[in-house]
């Protein structure tokens, strides 16, 4: 029995079958590579979700945590504090978007930062309507569930979710939701569900993530900030996934020129560990009565040191330029492929955060779920680790780390090519 066999046994003997993995059971890894336990290397296309953006194990990061760990590893900010999590504070401040004062609380995950987003905006607007968007991920603690525009296999079983939370369309030009329409149907919900005086926030990934890594219009996002700032709702960028140089600047949102009032970010902030802030209006953000917000791990001093040197390793590698350069030899490499291949409808994204969709035919758009897995599928045969996303779960992503070099990188992109083209090959021999 090989080690990954027994490990697979030994995961469905211990684990709820809930917890999905990949049977790929990684020994080590580097930059932006992995060896699983049997010795077989990979490429790593996958980040872990787009949390490794300074790639596997990075010195500078790997240095940081370790200096820390040899002063101390946890007090709890709230009963002995640290200048580290103030100085990451300060720094977050300055990055963010906006000619304002800003503040910033720490936490672990992306789930728990957007829901204190959201009790933020509560409190501050003292109202508790929220408005997320079709297809939307937010995390799966339940006030995130709830503001998730996809069902399976987040959502399925776990009801009922917190209330007053409301879905309106996320533009997706491809599948003929234009910003137009989009407008239109929000403007529908908050005739037909919701007074808009009744809106806390409105939250909105500027380049969704789990949803197909669609890409919000700039007029679209232009359009919500109007309609905040006339009704006094807090506009609320998640940027999880998107944000820390993924897209090409430090936050997704910086692409169209709008200014949200808060800002989630996490797992590229981390490089590697839990760690999640939501940063924004000072004014907003001191909303919450003292003790209100907090936790016991959140702005741990192991993962603030690495975020520290996330941060530098950002800066002093120019890694939102690397990401633009990364994300146009994607596009490239994959609008080249979409001309070969009729079961590529749509090739999208923002810098290094690119992805293409898979259908049964491109005049029907019918998505094409079990096409996708089987380029998974050949990829990782091949030595190639890709992800899937989508709410019909027809998206193949790609989130190398922005640290990968190019040799590396171009070795990526050939597998993908080429697992693909046999992926397609072989549905066409089963439909023959």
């Amino acid at each position: 029995m090989s080690k990954s066999t027994d490990l697979l046994a030994r995961q469905e003997a211990a684990l709820p079958q809930g917890v999905s993995s990949k049977g790929v059971y990684v020994a080590k890894a580097m930059n932006s590579e992995v060896w699983d336990v049997e010795g077989r290397r990979y490429i790593d296309f996958a980040a872990g979700i787009a949390v490794l953006n300074t790639g596997h194990r990075h010195p500078r990061v790997m240095e940081a945590v370790a200096n820390q760990a040899q002063a101390f590893a946890h007090t709890c900010f709230h009963v002995l504090p640290y200048e580290s999590y103030i100085r990451l504070a300060e720094r977050l401040n300055a990055l963010a978007p906006g000619n304002f004062a800003k503040k910033t609380l720490f936490l672990n995950s992306g789930a728990e930062a957007v829901e204190n987003a959201i009790k933020v905006a509560r409190c501050h607007t003292g109202r508790t309507g929220v408005i997320a968007f079709s297809g939307a991920f937010h995390g799966r603690t339940l006030m995130a569930l709830a503001l998730t525009g996809k069902v399976s296999p987040y959502k399925r079983g776990f009801g009922p979710f917190p209330a007053e939370v409301y879905h309106a369309e996320f533009p997706q030009p491809y599948r003929g939701m234009t910003t137009s329409r989009a407008l239109a149907d929000l403007d529908r919900l908050l005739h037909s569900d919701i007074d808009a005086g009744s809106v806390a926030a409105i939250i909105i990934e500027p380049v969704q993530g789990e949803g197909g890594f669609n890409v919000a219009p700039p007029d679209f996002l232009r359009a919500l900030r109007r309609l905040c700032d006339t009704q006094g709702i807090v506009l609320i960028a998640d940027e999880v996934q998107g944000g820390l140089g993924r897209t090409g600047k430090m936050f997704s949102i910086e692409h169209s020129g709008v200014i949200p009032d808060l800002i989630v970010t996490a797992k590229g902030l981390g490089g590697g560990l839990p760690l999640s802030a939501v940063t924004g209006r000072a004014a907003i953000m001191d909303a919450a009565q003292r003790g209100g917000l907090g936790g016991t791990y959140g702005g741990n001093p192991l993962s603030l040191a690495a975020a520290h040197a996330v941060l530098d390793v950002i800066e002093a590698e120019d890694l939102c330029a690397r990401a633009t350069g990364i994300g146009q030899r994607m596009r490239a490499r994959l609008e080249t492929l979409a001309k070969q291949l009729p079961a590529i409808g749509d090739v999208r994204g923002l810098g290094a955060m690119m992805a293409f969709e898979l259908v049964k035919d491109r005049d029907t758009r019918e998505p094409d779920a079990a096409l996708t897995a089987a380029i998974l599928a050949q990829a990782e045969q091949r030595g190639l680790i890709l992800l899937s996303c989508g709410v019909s779960a027809n998206v193949v992503r790609l989130l190398a780390p922005l640290t990968i070099p190019d040799a590396v990188l171009e070795e990526g992109l050939d597998i993908l090519v080429e697992s693909a083209k046999q992926a397609c090959g072989l549905q066409s021999v089963r439909a023959a």
